[in-house]
């Protein structure tokens, strides 16, 4: 059974549009490559409850993993360990191997700068307050550790919001979970770029390739105009054999090529 993941984004400056969402973006498209399915991706706001309430909501629906990105550091408004506990019922506690992690990163610095003394205030503090039950998660270039939290059906991770920091954490802790997850199992796509085809005229030909290549999903992507239309039709699959699914690709790919070949369509490019 292909495992699956679901993504929460936490932020105001999500919802409001002035930041672009590349981090749910960029962890799909890691996860799906590594045969993990991706079903869901929420973004909330800096509110604990909001946070709380779609925590629960993607714990019902028992994803294999289910990761967070935003809210861990310093700030008032960074509440996602908040949220994680009053959706899980329980108490924020001061770690002690968090605050070990926190203290290390602040005397780093203070050392950089030449100063001799750390003092732990209460936001540095906030940044190992966990949830009980869940454990640290090194922080390889930023100072607000990882979040992780095991429940019977769902491994819930919790990740820094800035980009580097997710990125860092993702590739040094999260992607081996994921990879152990899926086995041999892997993502493979390919594209197929056609003129001179609506998509309306397309929908039938693709439900009709679906259809004899079950295995295999077939999406349309205009990029031109209604009256000059340009499309890519993206073609994907999961498999465990990388020969087999390079074959299933390809059939259909052909199958679909010579099908939009009969209607007038110009094929400009068919690759991976």
């Amino acid at each position: 059974m292909t495992q699956n993941m679901e993504i929460i984004c936490v932020g105001n400056e999500l919802l409001i549009g002035k930041t672009l969402n590349t981090n749910a973006q960029w962890m799909a498209k890691q996860a799906t490559a590594m045969g993990i399915a991706v079903n869901r991706i929420t973004v909330v706001a800096d509110e604990v409850n909001e946070i709380a309430t779609a925590i629960r909501e993607t714990l019902k629906r028992k994803p294999h993993f289910a990761l967070t990105t935003g809210g861990l550091g310093p700030t008032f408004d960074d509440k996602t360990l908040q949220g994680i506990a009053e959706a899980l019922d329980r108490k924020l506690t001061v770690n002690t191997e968090a605050l070990k992690m926190v203290k290390e990163k602040y005397e780093t610095y203070a050392k950089e700068k030449g100063a001799e003394t750390v003092e732990l205030t209460q936001p540095r503090i906030k940044m190992a307050t966990l949830p009980e039950k869940s454990k640290p998660v090194s922080n390889p270039i930023g100072t607000a550790p990882g979040v992780r939290t095991d429940m019977e059906q769902t491994v819930l991770i919790a990740l820094p919001g800035v980009p580097s920091e997710m990125k860092a954490i993702f590739h040094e802790t999260v992607a081996p979970l994921l990879r152990q997850a899926s086995g041999t199992t892997a993502f493979y796509e390919k594209s197929i770029y056609v003129d001179n085809v609506m998509e309306s005229s397309l929908a039938l030909l693709v439900d009709k390739v679906m259809m004899d290549n079950p295995d295999v999903y077939v999406k349309s992507h205009p990029k031109g105009r209604e009256n000059k239309p340009h499309m890519e039709i993206h073609l994907s699959t999961t498999a465990e054999d990388a020969g087999g699914a390079e074959e299933k690709l390809q059939k259909a790919a052909t199958e679909l090529s010579g099908a939009l070949r009969g209607i007038g369509g110009k094929i400009v490019v068919c690759g991976d």
